[in-house]
């Protein structure tokens, strides 16, 4: 059997925070190798190419990565410019994975099926420590890859992963087929580009209470106004939609705030119809249309539009990781030390301070889910929080226990945060602390138990 440190470090995603993640891990002297499930880097953002980022490009930008950028001549873009998806791919992603030091160690068309340790399940122990991580992936020629390696970092993201529109976080009936048969969306359809003749002159069902919701109803907008015949209805679980329109001038981020503030405005107009307390129960097709089944504030309704979005926001696919030992917390399915801070029941989205590696362990030593997929069920992550997260491992990988306990973070201030998150059961706005906060001593495990301090990891907030 191979030594584990012999061997490389697997990050699997290559969007924001795996490229953040290869490039701290390299400037430590770590061998990494990056497996993308999609044909290119940052698949998931070209997705969503058409939507413009409420942080500017200040935020978006890994401090390891730019490090590498600067030796290929290229040029940072306006630090104080909102990017679009497209944007962000093409001036940052993109250069960044093109880079000689990523791309050779990047694999493209890689499919990621499973993790766990060579020669052992998940219920054998003996000498589990000194086995390494094997990696399996499947090509987009249907070829099997297993890949061995030192340490493990899933920052595959959730974008691919769809909270249900049902009730109680179960599919509504009929809802699988309506999927199939392409009447549902995601989040972020491109309703003014390529898709606007599926959404011109129709009637359109938003369903969530997110930024995601919120660029789509707007999108909708801006297309009712060029074509009256454009109908929109929007669909809340909670019992108002403040938390969105929220923040307004005394958002840090003003793009955040404007979102809000127009929200608000076409809602109060008339142009987008609200229903608060909304449970879809049942979807149908009829003909090229969707009838809708469900209550609103107690009341049945029974409506036929022609489109659903679906922007009630994600979570994690935890199937491949079904043989690693993870501590991951029953409500939020985040690390479970991490999830104390991030747990809509109780935390606003401006209680969440900085974090790294020493929250973010599991009993597998080496494994780490970073980025969104760390966050779990929760929805207030940014990428400054990924990037901080990925330093701090690769720090603690290169043996620099210093380095990793050292976490600290500078994100904007918010007037959109709330604590009514619980009730509404959505995808909620993305902020973060204003100051930097240094967390506890590190945690450890011991027999599959978690050990170390936690009465203390929001001093200072």
């Amino acid at each position: 059997m191979i030594a584990r440190n012999e061997l490389p470090v697997v990050v699997i995603g290559a969007g924001p925070v795996g490229l953040a993640a290869a490039a701290h891990l390299l400037e430590r002297n770590l061998d990494v190798l990056v497996l993308e499930a999609g044909p290119t880097a940052g698949t998931s953002v070209i997705s969503w190419g058409h939507i413009r980022l409420f942080s500017p490009w200040r935020y978006n930008i890994d401090a390891a990565a730019r490090r590498l950028l600067e030796g290929t001549g290229w040029l940072e873009p306006d630090l104080g410019a909102n990017p679009t998806g497209a944007e962000l791919v093409r001036d940052y992603l993109a250069p960044l994975a093109a880079t000689p030091e990523l791309a050779s160690r990047t694999r493209v068309g890689h499919r990621v099926v499973g993790v766990t340790r060579q020669g052992a399940d998940k219920t054998r122990s003996l000498g589990r420590e000194r086995r390494p991580y094997l990696v399996r992936a499947i090509t987009e020629d249907g070829q099997v890859v297993d890949v061995l390696a030192r340490a493990v970092l899933d920052a595959s993201g959730t974008f691919a992963q769809s909270n249900p529109l049902g009730d109680g976080g179960l599919p509504a009936l009929g809802e699988r087929a309506a999927l199939t048969s392409g009447s549902i969306t995601g989040a972020l359809p491109d309703v003014l580009g390529v898709g606007r003749a599926r959404f011109e002159g129709r009637t359109t069902l938003v369903v969530g209470m997110g930024h995601s919701a919120a660029n789509t109803l707007l999108s909708l907008v801006d297309l009712a106004e060029q074509n009256a015949a454009t109908r929109i209805v929007w669909a809340i679980r909670g019992g108002s939609a403040r938390r969105l329109f929220g923040g307004g001038k005394d958002d840090e981020l003003p793009a955040r705030g404007l979102l809000g503030t127009r929200l608000q405005e076409a809602t109060e107009s008339g142009r987008i119809t609200l229903m608060k307390r909304t449970a879809l129960e049942e979807l149908v097709g009829e003909g090229a249309a969707l009838r809708v089944r469900g209550s609103s504030r107690g009341e049945a309704f029974d409506m036929v539009v022609d489109n659903v979005v679906n922007a009630t926001g994600f979570r994690p696919d935890l199937g491949i990781l079904r043989e690693v030992r993870l501590y991951l917390d029953p409500v939020v399915e985040s690390p479970s030390r991490l999830a104390e801070l991030i747990d809509p029941n109780h935390h606003s989205c401006g209680t969440v301070p900085p974090h790294g590696e020493a929250l973010l362990r599991h009993p597998d030593d080496g494994f780490y889910l970073v980025g969104m997929k760390s966050y779990g069920r929760a929805p207030t992550f940014l990428l400054a929080t990924g990037y901080e997260q990925v330093r701090s491992i690769a720090a603690h990988l290169a043996g620099d226990r210093a380095a990793a306990d050292a976490v600290e973070l500078n994100l904007p201030a918010t007037g959109v945060c709330s604590t009514d998150l619980a009730e509404n059961g959505e995808e909620s706005a993305c902020c973060g602390v204003s100051r930097p906060v240094r967390l506890p001593e590190p945690v450890g495990f011991a027999n599959g138990v978690l050990h170390g301090r936690s009465g203390d990891l929001l001093a200072g907030n």
